[in-house]
């Protein structure tokens, strides 16, 4: 007796029940996860996603900054207990600078060192003062409002030069441009201890018309010149390539034709695509003048970290140092969120691109 065929092809067992060869079996597990690259994308098309990438990037450099200090610090030849007994001309007993050692944890391995730092760190702990004998966190609180006024002032005067160059000079036919695009060059290679030497001398001893040392807004205007000046011809130069970009785009030519005036076309429509760059790379701006207050506060003997900083490394003050150091890189991680929320600020398409994303 013969079996009778009822198909043409046996069907196939998957794992559940039998499937037809026409109807692929489906995978019982779940698919393969998503490269990093797509994960990345996708967290950034998302504003709580940027935010989030935003934090962990921040946490990751702040801890790299307080490293890398932490063991610059320890090369640095020296006894740090001889700094906090007032250095070593003060010749204390081999059993006093034994007991500061102690105390302090000096005597620990490095790394158990390290690890103490921190722990610190995390609980928001910056140590104290060797020299002053005072909480790190405190001496920067009292320091640290001249300094961002500083480099708040020194920030706006660089964007007044900018923007003022990019509008008189850039796509603006004949000599003009020249002129301009040179004058940017110049101001943006001059180095902040040599303007600030010939500011001082030329308008505080020679015609002075600002004070030499003055804690008000007065004393502010020099200080403030020799941080924006540079900036504000580096600046320059990134906007004026963008004005010059953005002033041959289609959408001038249709502003135009609709009667627009070529004033409020260049500062209205040219400027804010020109801008963006300029805004970008002032996160990076703030954290330079930062960096740079530390010497223009010496030359014009200005109360802020800078002076801080200067006074902490020459007596070897390690816990000052760190904190200074952390501080100003926090900083510059609040400036560059501050610099994407003002490019989304300026520029619709991001609000537009992020709202739809998320």
């Amino acid at each position: 007796m013969t079996a009778e065929t009822t198909s043409s092809a046996p069907a196939t067992v998957g794992p559940v029940g039998p499937v037809s060869p026409e109807e692929p079996a489906q995978p019982a597990g779940p698919g393969p996860a998503a490269p990093p690259a797509a994960l990345l994308a996708r967290l950034r098309a998302s504003l709580p996603g940027r935010i989030a990438l935003r934090v962990l990037s921040a946490l990751v450099l702040l801890w790299a900054v307080a490293t890398i200090v932490f063991f610059l610090q320890h090369l640095v030849p020296g006894d740090p207990a001889l700094a906090i007994l007032g250095g070593a001309s003060a010749n204390p007993p081999p059993e006093t600078v034994a007991a500061v050692r102690a105390q302090y944890g000096f005597d620990q391995p490095l790394l158990v060192q390290y690890a103490d730092f921190l722990g610190g760190l995390v609980r928001g702990d910056l140590g104290s003062s060797y020299t002053m004998k005072e909480p790190v966190a405190r001496i920067i609180a009292e320091q640290i409002v001249p300094t961002l006024q500083l480099t708040g002032a020194s920030l706006a005067i660089a964007w007044a030069i900018a923007i003022g160059s990019t509008l008189l000079t850039a796509a603006r036919p004949g000599l003009a441009a020249r002129i301009g695009s040179g004058l940017e060059v110049v101001l943006a290679a001059l180095p902040h201890f040599w303007l600030g030497v010939v500011l001082l001398v030329v308008f505080a001893v020679t015609l002075q018309w600002l004070p030499v040392v003055d804690d008000g807004p007065a004393g502010l205007v020099l200080p403030a010149l020799t941080l924006g000046v540079p900036l504000g011809g580096f600046l320059a130069q990134v906007t004026r390539d963008e004005f010059d970009a953005a002033s041959r785009q289609p959408f001038v030519l249709s502003a135009l034709s609709r009667g627009t005036r070529p004033g409020d076309v260049r500062w209205r429509h040219v400027l804010r695509h020109a801008a963006l760059p300029g805004i970008a790379l002032s996160g990076w701006g703030l954290g330079s003048l930062i960096s740079g207050a530390v010497v223009v506060e010496v030359i014009f003997s200005r109360q802020g970290i800078g002076q801080v900083l200067v006074t902490a490394v020459t007596s070897q003050d390690l816990p000052l140092v760190i904190g200074v150091t952390f501080v100003v890189a926090l900083v510059y991680v609040i400036a560059n969120i501050l610099t994407d929320l003002a490019a989304v600020a300026v520029d619709p398409r991001l609000r537009t691109s992020i709202g739809g994303a998320s």
